[in-house]
Protein backbone atom coordinates (compact mmCIF):
# COMPACT_ATOMS: atom_id res chain seq x y z
CA UNK A 1 0.00 0.00 0.00
CA UNK A 2 1.31 3.44 -0.92
CA UNK A 3 -0.41 5.52 1.72
CA UNK A 4 0.41 9.22 1.51
CA UNK A 5 -2.05 11.36 3.49
CA UNK A 6 -0.12 14.46 2.47
CA UNK A 7 -1.33 13.99 -1.10
CA UNK A 8 -4.91 14.33 0.15
CA UNK A 9 -4.50 17.61 2.03
CA UNK A 10 -7.47 19.43 0.37
CA UNK A 11 -9.73 16.44 1.02
CA UNK A 12 -8.52 16.12 4.62
CA UNK A 13 -9.17 19.83 5.19
CA UNK A 14 -12.79 19.36 4.10
CA UNK A 15 -13.22 16.37 6.43
CA UNK A 16 -11.62 18.25 9.33
CA UNK A 17 -13.75 21.35 8.73
CA UNK A 18 -16.92 19.25 8.55
CA UNK A 19 -16.16 17.46 11.84
CA UNK A 20 -15.04 20.60 13.70
CA UNK A 21 -17.96 22.58 12.27
CA UNK A 22 -20.49 19.97 13.35
CA UNK A 23 -19.06 19.80 16.87
CA UNK A 24 -18.79 23.58 17.17
CA UNK A 25 -22.33 24.08 15.91
CA UNK A 26 -23.62 21.78 18.63
CA UNK A 27 -22.32 24.12 21.33
CA UNK A 28 -22.49 27.58 19.80
CA UNK A 29 -25.63 29.70 20.26
CA UNK A 30 -27.68 30.37 17.16
CA UNK A 31 -26.44 33.93 16.71
CA UNK A 32 -22.84 32.69 16.61
CA UNK A 33 -23.22 29.94 14.03
CA UNK A 34 -21.24 32.20 11.68
CA UNK A 35 -18.15 30.63 13.26
CA UNK A 36 -18.95 27.39 11.41
CA UNK A 37 -19.28 29.37 8.20
CA UNK A 38 -15.86 30.89 8.81
CA UNK A 39 -14.36 27.45 9.45
CA UNK A 40 -15.79 26.20 6.15
CA UNK A 41 -14.49 29.18 4.15
CA UNK A 42 -11.02 28.99 5.71
CA UNK A 43 -10.81 25.24 5.01
CA UNK A 44 -11.83 25.73 1.38
CA UNK A 45 -9.39 28.61 0.91
CA UNK A 46 -6.56 26.56 2.43
CA UNK A 47 -7.57 23.66 0.21
CA UNK A 48 -7.30 25.88 -2.88
CA UNK A 49 -3.79 26.89 -1.86
CA UNK A 50 -2.81 23.25 -1.30
CA UNK A 51 -4.33 22.23 -4.64
CA UNK A 52 -2.41 24.95 -6.48
CA UNK A 53 0.81 23.77 -4.84
CA UNK A 54 0.10 20.21 -5.98
CA UNK A 55 -0.18 21.31 -9.62
CA UNK A 56 3.61 21.59 -9.84
CA UNK A 57 4.23 18.08 -8.50
CA UNK A 58 4.40 14.83 -10.52
CA UNK A 59 1.42 12.51 -10.79
CA UNK A 60 0.87 10.39 -7.68
CA UNK A 61 -1.05 7.13 -7.30
CA UNK A 62 -1.91 6.63 -3.65
CA UNK A 63 -3.69 4.11 -1.41
CA UNK A 64 -3.18 1.01 -3.46
CA UNK A 65 -3.31 2.94 -6.75
CA UNK A 66 -7.02 3.60 -6.20
CA UNK A 67 -6.70 7.39 -6.15
CA UNK A 68 -4.77 9.56 -8.57
CA UNK A 69 -3.46 13.04 -7.82
CA UNK A 70 -2.74 14.80 -11.10
CA UNK A 71 -3.37 18.09 -12.86
CA UNK A 72 -6.95 17.08 -13.61
CA UNK A 73 -7.76 16.39 -9.98
CA UNK A 74 -6.00 19.63 -9.05
CA UNK A 75 -8.27 21.56 -11.39
CA UNK A 76 -11.36 19.85 -9.97
CA UNK A 77 -10.21 20.60 -6.41
CA UNK A 78 -9.78 24.29 -7.18
CA UNK A 79 -13.10 24.57 -9.02
CA UNK A 80 -15.09 22.70 -6.37
CA UNK A 81 -13.54 24.49 -3.39
CA UNK A 82 -13.94 27.92 -4.99
CA UNK A 83 -17.54 27.03 -5.88
CA UNK A 84 -18.27 26.06 -2.27
CA UNK A 85 -17.00 29.46 -1.12
CA UNK A 86 -19.19 31.17 -3.72
CA UNK A 87 -22.19 29.06 -2.67
CA UNK A 88 -21.64 29.97 0.97
CA UNK A 89 -21.52 33.63 -0.04
CA UNK A 90 -24.86 33.57 -1.84
CA UNK A 91 -26.44 31.59 1.02
CA UNK A 92 -25.59 33.89 3.93
CA UNK A 93 -28.66 36.11 3.59
CA UNK A 94 -30.87 33.01 3.51
CA UNK A 95 -29.31 30.85 6.23
CA UNK A 96 -27.68 33.30 8.66
CA UNK A 97 -29.31 32.68 12.05
CA UNK A 98 -31.23 29.68 10.75
CA UNK A 99 -31.70 26.73 13.13
CA UNK A 100 -29.98 24.56 10.51
CA UNK A 101 -27.17 26.90 9.55
CA UNK A 102 -24.43 24.58 10.83
CA UNK A 103 -25.92 21.54 9.13
CA UNK A 104 -26.12 23.46 5.87
CA UNK A 105 -22.40 24.29 5.83
CA UNK A 106 -21.36 20.80 6.94
CA UNK A 107 -23.45 19.16 4.22
CA UNK A 108 -21.95 21.52 1.64
CA UNK A 109 -18.46 20.44 2.66
CA UNK A 110 -19.31 16.74 2.55
CA UNK A 111 -21.08 17.02 -0.80
CA UNK A 112 -18.09 18.90 -2.23
CA UNK A 113 -15.75 16.25 -0.83
CA UNK A 114 -17.74 13.55 -2.62
CA UNK A 115 -17.43 15.42 -5.92
CA UNK A 116 -13.65 15.70 -5.53
CA UNK A 117 -13.21 12.04 -4.61
CA UNK A 118 -15.28 11.01 -7.65
CA UNK A 119 -12.89 12.95 -9.86
CA UNK A 120 -9.80 11.32 -8.36
CA UNK A 121 -11.14 7.76 -8.14
CA UNK A 122 -9.19 5.19 -10.16
CA UNK A 123 -11.07 2.20 -8.82
CA UNK A 124 -14.70 1.17 -9.31
CA UNK A 125 -15.34 0.55 -5.61
CA UNK A 126 -13.96 3.96 -4.67
CA UNK A 127 -16.05 5.51 -7.44
CA UNK A 128 -19.23 3.96 -6.00
CA UNK A 129 -18.32 5.10 -2.48
CA UNK A 130 -17.63 8.62 -3.77
CA UNK A 131 -20.97 8.58 -5.60
CA UNK A 132 -22.73 7.92 -2.29
CA UNK A 133 -20.75 10.65 -0.54
CA UNK A 134 -21.63 13.09 -3.30
CA UNK A 135 -25.33 12.12 -3.15
CA UNK A 136 -26.52 11.54 0.43
CA UNK A 137 -25.62 15.04 1.74
CA UNK A 138 -27.44 16.54 -1.24
CA UNK A 139 -30.64 14.64 -0.44
CA UNK A 140 -30.59 16.20 3.03
CA UNK A 141 -29.76 19.65 1.64
CA UNK A 142 -32.68 19.54 -0.78
CA UNK A 143 -35.19 19.08 2.04
CA UNK A 144 -33.38 21.14 4.67
CA UNK A 145 -35.96 23.94 4.65
CA UNK A 146 -38.75 21.45 5.44
CA UNK A 147 -41.17 22.99 2.95
CA UNK A 148 -43.69 20.94 1.00
CA UNK A 149 -41.93 21.56 -2.32
CA UNK A 150 -38.52 20.88 -0.81
CA UNK A 151 -39.64 17.62 0.78
CA UNK A 152 -41.20 16.43 -2.48
CA UNK A 153 -38.04 17.36 -4.40
CA UNK A 154 -35.84 15.58 -1.85
CA UNK A 155 -37.94 12.42 -2.13
CA UNK A 156 -37.77 12.40 -5.95
CA UNK A 157 -34.06 13.10 -5.81
CA UNK A 158 -33.45 10.30 -3.32
CA UNK A 159 -35.52 7.68 -5.14
CA UNK A 160 -33.85 8.35 -8.50
CA UNK A 161 -30.45 8.50 -6.82
CA UNK A 162 -30.98 5.20 -5.03
CA UNK A 163 -32.10 3.47 -8.22
CA UNK A 164 -29.16 4.90 -10.17
CA UNK A 165 -26.74 3.97 -7.39
CA UNK A 166 -27.90 0.36 -7.27
CA UNK A 167 -27.68 0.14 -11.07
CA UNK A 168 -24.19 1.58 -10.92
CA UNK A 169 -23.14 -1.02 -8.36
CA UNK A 170 -24.51 -3.82 -10.57
CA UNK A 171 -22.49 -2.44 -13.47
CA UNK A 172 -19.33 -2.31 -11.36
CA UNK A 173 -19.94 -5.93 -10.35
CA UNK A 174 -20.26 -7.00 -14.00
CA UNK A 175 -17.06 -5.21 -14.99
CA UNK A 176 -15.27 -6.76 -12.03
CA UNK A 177 -16.59 -10.18 -12.98
CA UNK A 178 -15.21 -10.05 -16.54
CA UNK A 179 -12.16 -7.94 -15.74
CA UNK A 180 -10.99 -9.60 -12.56
CA UNK A 181 -10.23 -6.29 -10.89
CA UNK A 182 -11.83 -3.01 -9.91
CA UNK A 183 -8.79 -0.85 -10.71
CA UNK A 184 -8.94 1.07 -13.97
CA UNK A 185 -5.38 0.17 -15.01
CA UNK A 186 -6.11 -3.55 -14.68
CA UNK A 187 -9.46 -3.26 -16.42
CA UNK A 188 -7.83 -1.51 -19.37
CA UNK A 189 -6.00 -4.76 -20.21
CA UNK A 190 -8.64 -7.28 -19.15
CA UNK A 191 -11.71 -5.75 -20.83
CA UNK A 192 -10.13 -5.89 -24.28
CA UNK A 193 -10.45 -9.68 -24.15
CA UNK A 194 -13.75 -9.85 -22.24
CA UNK A 195 -17.12 -10.59 -23.90
CA UNK A 196 -18.19 -7.40 -25.63
CA UNK A 197 -21.87 -7.71 -24.69
CA UNK A 198 -21.13 -8.08 -20.98
CA UNK A 199 -18.73 -5.12 -21.03
CA UNK A 200 -21.35 -3.01 -22.82
CA UNK A 201 -24.06 -3.87 -20.27
CA UNK A 202 -21.70 -3.24 -17.35
CA UNK A 203 -20.60 0.09 -18.81
CA UNK A 204 -24.17 1.28 -19.40
CA UNK A 205 -25.08 0.33 -15.82
CA UNK A 206 -22.11 2.25 -14.40
CA UNK A 207 -23.00 5.19 -16.63
CA UNK A 208 -26.45 5.25 -15.02
CA UNK A 209 -24.98 6.54 -11.77
CA UNK A 210 -22.70 9.08 -13.41
CA UNK A 211 -25.37 10.35 -15.82
CA UNK A 212 -27.74 10.79 -12.90
CA UNK A 213 -25.11 12.70 -10.99
CA UNK A 214 -24.47 15.15 -13.83
CA UNK A 215 -28.14 15.42 -14.83
CA UNK A 216 -27.81 14.12 -18.39
CA UNK A 217 -30.43 12.43 -20.58
CA UNK A 218 -32.10 10.06 -19.85
CA UNK A 219 -31.58 10.54 -16.09
CA UNK A 220 -32.28 14.27 -16.01
CA UNK A 221 -35.87 14.28 -14.74
CA UNK A 222 -34.94 15.21 -11.18
CA UNK A 223 -33.08 18.40 -12.12
CA UNK A 224 -35.98 20.87 -12.70
CA UNK A 225 -37.97 19.60 -9.70
CA UNK A 226 -35.00 19.81 -7.32
CA UNK A 227 -33.81 23.20 -8.57
CA UNK A 228 -37.32 24.64 -8.28
CA UNK A 229 -38.28 22.94 -5.02
CA UNK A 230 -35.12 23.43 -2.96
CA UNK A 231 -33.90 26.73 -1.56
CA UNK A 232 -31.92 28.84 -4.02
CA UNK A 233 -28.49 28.23 -2.40
CA UNK A 234 -29.11 24.47 -2.44
CA UNK A 235 -30.35 24.66 -6.03
CA UNK A 236 -27.16 26.50 -7.00
CA UNK A 237 -25.01 23.86 -5.33
CA UNK A 238 -26.88 20.86 -6.73
CA UNK A 239 -26.92 22.31 -10.25
CA UNK A 240 -23.19 22.99 -10.27
CA UNK A 241 -20.77 21.18 -7.94
CA UNK A 242 -21.79 17.48 -8.39
CA UNK A 243 -21.51 17.87 -12.16
CA UNK A 244 -17.86 18.87 -11.86
CA UNK A 245 -16.88 15.66 -10.11
CA UNK A 246 -19.26 13.50 -12.13
CA UNK A 247 -18.02 14.67 -15.52
CA UNK A 248 -14.38 14.29 -14.58
CA UNK A 249 -15.06 10.83 -13.14
CA UNK A 250 -16.78 9.88 -16.40
CA UNK A 251 -13.82 11.14 -18.43
CA UNK A 252 -11.30 9.25 -16.28
CA UNK A 253 -13.30 6.01 -16.35
CA UNK A 254 -13.78 5.94 -20.11
CA UNK A 255 -10.33 7.18 -21.11
CA UNK A 256 -8.56 4.75 -18.76
CA UNK A 257 -10.55 1.62 -17.96
CA UNK A 258 -12.29 1.41 -21.36
CA UNK A 259 -9.36 2.65 -23.45
CA UNK A 260 -8.73 -0.74 -25.13
CA UNK A 261 -12.28 -2.08 -25.19
CA UNK A 262 -14.13 -2.79 -28.44
CA UNK A 263 -17.24 -1.06 -27.08
CA UNK A 264 -17.75 2.22 -28.95
CA UNK A 265 -18.34 4.33 -25.86
CA UNK A 266 -17.32 7.51 -27.67
CA UNK A 267 -20.31 7.30 -30.02
CA UNK A 268 -22.61 6.48 -27.10
CA UNK A 269 -21.48 9.57 -25.18
CA UNK A 270 -21.77 11.69 -28.33
CA UNK A 271 -25.40 10.63 -28.81
CA UNK A 272 -26.16 11.31 -25.13
CA UNK A 273 -24.50 14.73 -25.46
CA UNK A 274 -26.61 15.63 -28.50
CA UNK A 275 -29.83 14.49 -26.81
CA UNK A 276 -28.98 16.30 -23.56
CA UNK A 277 -28.18 19.68 -25.07
CA UNK A 278 -31.18 19.55 -27.41
CA UNK A 279 -33.71 18.51 -24.77
CA UNK A 280 -32.37 21.06 -22.29
CA UNK A 281 -32.65 23.91 -24.78
CA UNK A 282 -36.08 22.93 -26.08
CA UNK A 283 -37.51 22.54 -22.58
CA UNK A 284 -36.09 25.93 -21.51
CA UNK A 285 -37.72 27.84 -24.37
CA UNK A 286 -41.00 28.70 -22.70
CA UNK A 287 -40.14 28.47 -19.02
CA UNK A 288 -41.32 31.47 -17.00
CA UNK A 289 -39.97 30.40 -13.61
CA UNK A 290 -36.35 31.62 -13.41
CA UNK A 291 -35.10 28.66 -11.41
CA UNK A 292 -36.77 26.15 -13.70
CA UNK A 293 -35.22 27.95 -16.68
CA UNK A 294 -31.80 27.69 -15.03
CA UNK A 295 -32.44 24.00 -14.39
CA UNK A 296 -32.98 23.25 -18.06
CA UNK A 297 -30.09 25.55 -18.93
CA UNK A 298 -27.95 23.37 -16.68
CA UNK A 299 -29.04 20.25 -18.57
CA UNK A 300 -28.10 21.84 -21.89
CA UNK A 301 -24.68 22.88 -20.54
CA UNK A 302 -24.04 19.28 -19.50
CA UNK A 303 -24.63 18.29 -23.12
CA UNK A 304 -21.86 20.62 -24.28
CA UNK A 305 -19.53 19.35 -21.55
CA UNK A 306 -20.16 15.74 -22.56
CA UNK A 307 -18.70 16.55 -25.96
CA UNK A 308 -15.26 16.80 -24.34
CA UNK A 309 -15.81 13.37 -22.78
CA UNK A 310 -16.79 11.94 -26.17
CA UNK A 311 -13.51 13.26 -27.60
CA UNK A 312 -11.40 11.60 -24.88
CA UNK A 313 -8.36 9.74 -26.27
CA UNK A 314 -9.21 11.10 -29.72
CA UNK A 315 -8.26 14.77 -29.42
CA UNK A 316 -5.41 16.47 -27.58
CA UNK A 317 -7.68 19.35 -26.55
CA UNK A 318 -10.31 17.13 -24.92
CA UNK A 319 -8.82 17.17 -21.42
CA UNK A 320 -7.95 20.90 -21.16
CA UNK A 321 -11.27 21.76 -22.82
CA UNK A 322 -13.22 19.83 -20.18
CA UNK A 323 -11.27 21.36 -17.30
CA UNK A 324 -11.59 24.92 -18.56
CA UNK A 325 -15.26 24.60 -19.48
CA UNK A 326 -16.04 23.19 -16.02
CA UNK A 327 -14.41 26.19 -14.36
CA UNK A 328 -16.19 28.61 -16.68
CA UNK A 329 -19.54 26.92 -16.20
CA UNK A 330 -19.19 26.83 -12.41
CA UNK A 331 -18.57 30.55 -11.88
CA UNK A 332 -21.07 31.65 -14.53
CA UNK A 333 -23.89 29.38 -13.37
CA UNK A 334 -23.35 30.25 -9.71
CA UNK A 335 -23.37 33.94 -10.65
CA UNK A 336 -26.84 33.59 -12.21
CA UNK A 337 -28.09 31.74 -9.14
CA UNK A 338 -26.58 34.44 -6.90
CA UNK A 339 -28.80 37.04 -8.60
CA UNK A 340 -31.83 34.83 -8.01
CA UNK A 341 -30.83 34.45 -4.35
CA UNK A 342 -30.47 38.22 -3.98
CA UNK A 343 -34.00 38.79 -5.35
CA UNK A 344 -35.96 35.99 -3.66
CA UNK A 345 -39.41 37.44 -4.46
CA UNK A 346 -38.73 37.68 -8.20
CA UNK A 347 -39.68 34.18 -9.24
CA UNK A 348 -40.75 34.75 -12.86
CA UNK A 349 -39.11 36.44 -15.83
CA UNK A 350 -41.69 39.23 -15.76
CA UNK A 351 -40.78 40.02 -12.15
CA UNK A 352 -37.36 41.20 -13.34
CA UNK A 353 -38.84 44.04 -15.38
CA UNK A 354 -37.09 47.31 -14.55
CA UNK A 355 -34.30 45.61 -12.65
CA UNK A 356 -31.64 47.77 -14.34
CA UNK A 357 -33.21 50.96 -13.02
CA UNK A 358 -33.39 49.63 -9.45
CA UNK A 359 -30.19 47.59 -9.19
CA UNK A 360 -27.97 48.49 -12.12
CA UNK A 361 -24.86 46.62 -11.00
CA UNK A 362 -26.80 43.51 -10.12
CA UNK A 363 -28.51 43.70 -13.52
CA UNK A 364 -25.10 44.02 -15.18
CA UNK A 365 -23.89 40.89 -13.36
CA UNK A 366 -27.00 39.02 -14.50
CA UNK A 367 -26.49 40.07 -18.12
CA UNK A 368 -22.82 39.01 -18.03
CA UNK A 369 -23.69 35.60 -16.56
CA UNK A 370 -26.56 34.92 -18.94
CA UNK A 371 -24.59 36.03 -21.99
CA UNK A 372 -21.77 33.91 -20.61
CA UNK A 373 -24.00 30.83 -20.50
CA UNK A 374 -24.80 31.44 -24.16
CA UNK A 375 -21.09 31.58 -24.92
CA UNK A 376 -20.61 35.25 -25.74
CA UNK A 377 -17.06 36.64 -25.90
CA UNK A 378 -15.10 37.59 -23.88
CA UNK A 379 -16.67 35.40 -21.18
CA UNK A 380 -15.02 32.16 -20.11
CA UNK A 381 -17.81 29.93 -21.42
CA UNK A 382 -17.14 31.26 -24.93
CA UNK A 383 -13.56 30.00 -24.75
CA UNK A 384 -14.74 26.75 -23.18
CA UNK A 385 -17.27 26.10 -25.94
CA UNK A 386 -14.83 27.04 -28.67
CA UNK A 387 -12.21 24.66 -27.27
CA UNK A 388 -14.72 21.84 -26.87
CA UNK A 389 -16.03 22.34 -30.41
CA UNK A 390 -12.46 22.23 -31.73
CA UNK A 391 -11.76 19.04 -29.78
CA UNK A 392 -14.86 17.27 -31.07
CA UNK A 393 -14.01 18.20 -34.69
CA UNK A 394 -10.46 16.92 -34.17
CA UNK A 395 -11.99 13.69 -32.86
CA UNK A 396 -13.78 13.18 -36.17
CA UNK A 397 -17.31 14.02 -34.97
CA UNK A 398 -18.03 17.25 -36.82
CA UNK A 399 -21.73 16.33 -36.90
CA UNK A 400 -21.89 16.78 -33.13
CA UNK A 401 -20.20 20.18 -33.40
CA UNK A 402 -22.88 21.25 -35.89
CA UNK A 403 -25.64 20.16 -33.51
CA UNK A 404 -23.93 22.05 -30.69
CA UNK A 405 -23.65 25.24 -32.74
CA UNK A 406 -27.35 25.07 -33.67
CA UNK A 407 -28.27 24.53 -30.02
CA UNK A 408 -26.10 27.45 -28.95
CA UNK A 409 -27.85 29.77 -31.39
CA UNK A 410 -31.24 28.48 -30.27
CA UNK A 411 -30.39 29.11 -26.60
CA UNK A 412 -30.11 32.84 -27.30
CA UNK A 413 -33.90 32.98 -27.39
CA UNK A 414 -34.67 31.96 -23.82
CA UNK A 415 -31.74 33.79 -22.26
CA UNK A 416 -32.89 37.00 -23.99
CA UNK A 417 -36.39 36.40 -22.60
CA UNK A 418 -34.81 37.00 -19.19
CA UNK A 419 -32.38 39.75 -20.19
CA UNK A 420 -34.93 41.87 -22.05
CA UNK A 421 -37.30 42.69 -19.15
CA UNK A 422 -34.35 43.15 -16.79
CA UNK A 423 -32.66 45.87 -18.84
CA UNK A 424 -35.66 47.79 -20.10
CA UNK A 425 -38.93 49.15 -18.80
CA UNK A 426 -40.12 49.94 -15.32
CA UNK A 427 -40.83 47.41 -12.62
CA UNK A 428 -44.42 46.28 -12.33
CA UNK A 429 -46.73 48.24 -10.06
CA UNK A 430 -47.59 45.91 -7.22
CA UNK A 431 -48.31 45.96 -3.51
CA UNK A 432 -45.38 43.54 -3.12
CA UNK A 433 -41.91 44.79 -3.99
CA UNK A 434 -40.68 41.79 -5.94
CA UNK A 435 -37.33 43.44 -6.64
CA UNK A 436 -36.46 44.00 -3.00
CA UNK A 437 -33.02 42.67 -2.13
CA UNK A 438 -32.45 39.95 0.44
CA UNK A 439 -29.27 41.61 1.69
CA UNK A 440 -25.80 42.25 0.30
CA UNK A 441 -24.07 38.88 0.21
CA UNK A 442 -25.96 37.58 -2.80
CA UNK A 443 -25.11 40.69 -4.79
CA UNK A 444 -21.46 40.45 -3.77
CA UNK A 445 -21.37 36.83 -4.92
CA UNK A 446 -23.01 37.74 -8.23
CA UNK A 447 -20.52 40.56 -8.86
CA UNK A 448 -17.59 38.27 -7.98
CA UNK A 449 -18.82 35.48 -10.25
CA UNK A 450 -19.42 37.86 -13.18
CA UNK A 451 -15.95 39.36 -12.77
CA UNK A 452 -14.42 35.88 -12.52
CA UNK A 453 -16.19 34.82 -15.72
CA UNK A 454 -14.70 37.76 -17.60
CA UNK A 455 -11.26 37.40 -16.02
CA UNK A 456 -11.12 33.67 -16.75
CA UNK A 457 -12.03 34.38 -20.35
CA UNK A 458 -9.23 36.93 -20.70
CA UNK A 459 -6.70 34.61 -19.05
CA UNK A 460 -7.84 31.52 -20.93
CA UNK A 461 -4.51 31.03 -22.69
CA UNK A 462 -2.36 30.41 -19.58
CA UNK A 463 -5.11 28.36 -17.92
CA UNK A 464 -5.51 26.06 -20.93
CA UNK A 465 -1.74 25.69 -21.15
CA UNK A 466 -1.62 24.64 -17.50
CA UNK A 467 -4.39 22.08 -18.01
CA UNK A 468 -2.79 20.72 -21.15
Amino acid sequence: MNENPGALLPELLLVLAAVIGLLAGSWLPRHRQWVVRLIAVVACAAGVVAAIADLTRPVQLVFGDTYVVDVGLGAVRIIVLASIILTIGLSIDRFAGSPRETEFYVLLLLGGLGAIVMAGAKDLLLLVAAYLLASIPLYALTGIARTASGTEAAMKYYLMGALSGVTMLVGATLLFGVGGSTQYSDLAFALSEAPRAVVAVGLVAVLAGLLFKIGAVPLHFWVPDVVQGATTPVAAFVATIPKIGGLWALYRLLSTALSTSDVDWSLLIAVIAAATMTLGNLAAFFQDDVRRLLAYSTISQVGYLLMAVAAANRAVLALPALGFYLAAYAVTNLGAFAVVAELPRATTLADYRGMATRHRWLALSLVICLLGLIGTPPTAVFVGKLTVFTAIVDAGMAWLAVIAVVNTMASVFYYLRWIAPAVRGRDKASSVDVLSKAGTWGAASAHSAAAASLLLGVLSGPVLALLG
